[in-house]
């Protein structure tokens, strides 16, 4: 049985190929860098708070080879995630 407060994927795929009109297969490309970047930093913070600039998380997808989308559509794909996440209470922005 899932968790009352885990993120449902193919719920959260949807609602950003609704908002950005971007295809599954590139808001799986970008989702799949962003948790790379994520996890990298996370090892790289040996514990401490982990703050994700989202200039730097934007340039590091779309410096990957495999990466073929306009910094805008990575940027409307991170937003949109962000928005579900904040909607459903899972994210926040830190001032």
């Amino acid at each position: 049985m899932a968790e009352a407060n885990s993120i449902n994927e193919q719920e959260m795929m949807q609602y950003i190929a609704d908002k950005t009109k971007a295809s599954q297969a590139n808001i799986a490309l970008v989702l799949k860098h962003e948790q790379a970047y994520i996890n990298k930093a996370h090892e790289n913070s040996k514990g401490n708070d982990v703050d994700i600039d989202g200039d730097d998380l934007a340039d590091y997808i779309l410096s990957r080879k495999d990466v073929k989308l306009d910094e805008l559509t990575v940027e409307s794909i991170l937003d949109a995630e962000m928005d579900y996440l904040m909607d459903k209470g899972h994210a926040g922005y830190i001032d």
